[in-house]
């Protein structure tokens, strides 16, 4: 068998072309006619039922999609490489471009199965390059040793598998169908998803990787590192979705009499720009990836729901194509096949779907401590590495264990301090980022609710009906923890679980859209000196098993060419200004005098928000200290009189380390129109109120402040009656001194004010203003009028100019027409311009006689004909005759 194989005669390779060396190629150009005919007919090649067996191989394979293909595939090739390797005519020789053909079905075979489709597909592409080499021996293009392909090795052999095995394998092949990888939801192409399907390889790969993994078994137990795995959430079907995915595995079993799977022609729709006819005549198309789509979000309630979408399958196939096609007995077959799985499906107990490890799914959600957590909720997530820091994650599974414990599966988000990242990269306030760890926790772990907002529709508004001490945070990127690299998200429904994909909340609108701040790293201060730029990517501080890192890592390697470069810094404010001296506090009488509490509660105070005047690191409002219960009063605020200072990285938490209590219910927001802006309070001094210099931030309004009732009561009485009070009686805070203008300002017992001349002097210059605006006033109409009359007389005087000049150019035309013509004349004749001129006149008194003279014999002509047209009517009455 070895021997009748052709060997190998591909050159050693190399990166200069023959062009490029300066001599000519050694392949003719009658073969590179036969390459390029023989590559537009493999492309074109398609069997008895219209099936393109070369769309696998018209590409490489993708590299994301199919990782380990290129560790068993050692030379990738596809027809698109050999097509522009053919253009460029890079080939030495033709057995080098008989190579290349060789490698598509040889690759093929090794790495696929007998039993799948790219197998079988090989097999026909194969056949068909030795048909078209074939056909070139025979036009005499190439020689009989040109013209065979090359052995390339053995093909190895399949492992033998048992049927439990093989069943198995068949899961885990419909698991990697009906899971998509949330990274690939964005940047992978259509034909990377469909090589993802594959069988298993040959023996030496599967030890390959069987081998790699027990190497990261042996690691994990080592090495931290390991625990930022990527994963995907566990498999926690319905009875319901066990038994629809048990139908769609046996439909895609049979084969037809050419050896290929009859659901090929069902796995999508016909492309609308290459088969119009096809969606003009099927109004509602259905297809396999539909299906597979509609069961990963959950659009299935029952076996039969979904049966109804795969009897509309095949309906289509059998109303678009004729009896005796091959598309239609496939459909007949695999519609019977269908509906005898669904009918055995159906009559099976639920008994018997039970999923591995004795779990029970909860697609309703979880009932827990009075609220229901369900799939897609946001949540805080107890932190064994920090309690002060709960993760922020996403529930995507629920389920029962068999001992009646209950669980859910969550994706998480990481803070920024807990990813690695370069020393000035910039974050938002409050940002998290999406990472590829899917985690189990017990429903007990779960400590709050909370909402993760896309960046775009952060700094829009917020989400209604959510209950203002809850966290909000953005996100824009997803981390990859193998690179340490911070991608943008392009498709933000891609990283949400496909029960809410469709699904949007209703959102708050902000007045106008705010401008998002971003911040230095809060790790920065982790660089050293020593870092630098070639050195390895530093690694982040693990601690507990089933927790996010303690600490991530910063350095200074080089920025990628995607990330954007870290904002200009914010310039320095100007030095802060000296404060205002401070008025003493006056001695308040009681409410009963003339001038004090009374006339105080008269003035309207400022209306100021109920958060803290104080800058947070969250735009969302933090819990109040114990201290002082915040409460909402018509005109005050309920906060404590010095607020709180947040900090941005040691902030002490603001939840209670259990599973809360009280159910999540939508309660509707507080009344708050009458505290969203802090305004000046009229009477009391504002200081510095020229306008601030450039970058310089105003300083802050007076705000009004009081206590809660207990801490107020906890006032004597003598003491709260000395300051200014509210309706309630509780004392007022503000944040600048009052200013007393209730009396005029004097000096000596006189009021201060201007002198009568100078009172009479301003009158009468106020009436003269007055008296030449009236008399303004007055003229305008006659300056418009003059105005008028002068831009109409200046327009007539610019067209009697426009004229003149107009009847000077022609003039001067006149003029020049007849020196020319003079000049002409002239020497035309030799200088016998009088003799020359007389002669021309007579010719032409002539030629104007003889016209004329035709004119007239042509008039007189028209008067003939037009005489002989007339006919005397004779016989009738005599006035008829004479009318005639």
């Amino acid at each position: 068998m070895a021997t009748a194989r052709a060997p190998s005669q591909t050159p050693v390779p190399t990166t200069e072309t023959a062009e490029s060396a300066g001599a000519s190629s050694p392949v003719s150009d009658t073969e590179w006619e036969g390459m390029s005919s023989l590559l537009k007919n493999i492309y074109d090649y398609r069997d008895a039922d219209g099936y393109d067996p070369t769309k696998l191989f018209q590409r490489k394979v993708n590299k994301r999609a199919v990782p380990d293909y290129y560790d068993i595939i050692k030379e990738p090739m596809a027809l698109s490489t050999i097509k522009s390797k053919v253009a460029q005519k890079e080939y030495k020789s033709f057995s080098g471009f008989a190579r290349d053909l060789a490698l598509i079905p040889h690759n093929a075979q090794v790495y696929n199965r007998q039993d799948s489709q790219a197998y079988v597909d090989a097999l026909d592409v194969k056949k068909v390059i030795l048909q078209e080499l074939r056909r070139l021996v025979d036009e005499k293009v190439i020689g009989e040793a040109a013209g065979a392909l090359p052995y390339l090795g053995e093909i190895p052999e399949q492992d033998p598998l048992l049927p439990e095995e093989e069943e198995e394998d068949d899961e885990e092949e419909d698991e990697d169908e009906l899971e998509v990888d949330e990274e690939e939801d964005d940047d992978e192409e259509d034909d990377g998803k469909r090589k993802r399907r594959r069988g298993v390889r040959s023996a030496a790969a599967t030890a390959k990787r069987e081998g790699a993994g027990r190497v990261k078994d042996d690691l994990k137990n080592d090495d931290p590192e390991s625990r930022k795995k990527r994963g995907r959430p566990p498999r926690v079907d319905t009875p319901m979705e066990a038994r629809i995915k048990t139908i769609m595995k046996g439909i895609r079993k049979p084969r037809n009499k050419a050896n290929k799977l009859m659901v090929s022609a069902f796995e999508r729709i016909p492309d609308k720009t290459v088969m119009p006819e096809y969606h003009a005549e099927i109004k509602t198309p259905m297809a396999m990836d539909i299906l597979k789509r509609k069961l990963k979000r959950k659009k299935y309630q029952t076996v039969d729901h979904f049966m109804v979408d795969v009897e509309l399958m095949f309906e289509n196939a059998k109303k678009y194509n004729e009896e005796e096609s091959q598309i239609y007995q496939d459909a007949v077959h695999l519609q019977n096949e269908a509906r005898k799985i669904a009918k055995a499906e159906k009559e099976k107990p639920d008994t018997d779907f039970v999923m591995e490890e004795g779990r029970i799914p909860m697609p309703n959600g979880i009932l827990h401590n009075g609220e229901l957590w369900k799939v897609g909720d946001w949540v805080h997530i107890q932190n064994a590495n920090d309690l002060t820091k709960p993760i922020v994650a996403q529930i995507y599974r629920t389920w029962q264990d068999a001992d009646g414990g209950k669980w859910v599966n969550a994706c998480w988000y990481y803070r920024p301090e807990q990813t690695v990242h370069r020393f000035d990269r910039h974050f938002l306030e409050n940002e998290v980022v999406k990472t590829g760890q899917y985690r189990d926790h017990r429903i007990d772990e779960v400590v709050d609710r909370c909402f993760v907002m896309f960046v775009t529709r952060y700094n829009k508004g917020r989400p209604r009906d959510f209950p203002q001490d809850k966290e909000i945070y953005v996100c824009e990127a997803r981390y990859n923890e193998e690179n340490h690299k911070l991608n943008k998200i392009k498709t933000w429904a891609s990283c949400l679980p496909d029960e809410v994909r469709d699904k949007d909340y209703v959102m708050d609108l902000f007045d106008a859209p705010r401008k998002l701040k971003k911040n230095p790293s809060p790790i920065a201060y982790l660089l050293k000196d020593e870092q630098k730029e070639d050195d390895e990517l530093p690694k982040p501080e693990w601690g507990a098993e089933n927790a996010p890192p303690k600490i991530g890592a910063v350095h200074r390697r080089p920025r990628d060419p995607k990330d954007s470069p870290p904002p200009e810094p914010t310039p320095p404010p100007p030095p802060t200004p000296p404060p205002a001296p401070a008025l003493p506090t006056p001695s308040l009488p009681t409410a009963g005098s003339s001038h004090g509490y009374d006339s105080f509660r008269s003035r309207p105070f400022a209306q100021t928000s109920a958060i803290s005047p104080m800058p947070a690191p969250t735009p969302q409002q933090q819990h109040a200290s114990v201290a002082y219960t915040p409460s909402h009063p018509p005109q005050y605020h309920s906060q404590s009189p010095a607020p709180h200072v947040h900090s941005q990285t040691g902030q002490a938490p603001t939840y209670q380390p259990i599973t809360p209590h009280i159910p999540f219910t939508p309660q509707p927001a507080a009344a708050m129109t009458s505290y969203q802006t802090p305004r000046p309070a009229p009477g009391y001094q504002q200081p510095y109120a020229q306008p601030p210099p450039s970058g310089y931030k105003a300083p802050q309004p007076v705000e009004v402040f009081v206590l809660n009732d207990h801490a107020n009561m906890s006032i004597p009485q003598e003491i709260r009656e000395q300051f200014h009070r509210d309706e309630k009686g509780r004392v007022l805070f503000f944040t600048a001194p009052p200013l007393n203008v209730d009396e005029p300002l004097s000096k000596e017992g006189r009021v201060l004010g201007h002198s009568a001349r100078y009172l009479a002097a301003k009158a009468k210059k106020d009436a003269q203003k007055t008296a030449k605006r009236k008399l303004d006033e007055a003229s305008a109409s006659e300056r418009a009028d003059t105005a008028k009359k002068a831009k109409t007389n200046e327009e007539e005087r610019f067209k009697q100019a426009v004229s003149q000049l107009r009847t000077k150019a022609l003039n001067s035309l006149e003029d020049q027409l007849a020196a020319a013509t003079k000049a002409e004349l002239e020497a035309s004749f030799n200088g016998k311009t009088k003799d020359g001129l007389a002669h021309m006149l007579d010719q032409l008194t002539r030629v104007q006689e003889q016209a004329v003279q035709k004119k007239l014999e042509r008039e007189l002509h028209v008067l003939e004909r037009e005489a002989e047209k007339r006919t005397c009517v004779t016989g009738m009455t005599a006035r008829l005759e004479e009318n005639i």
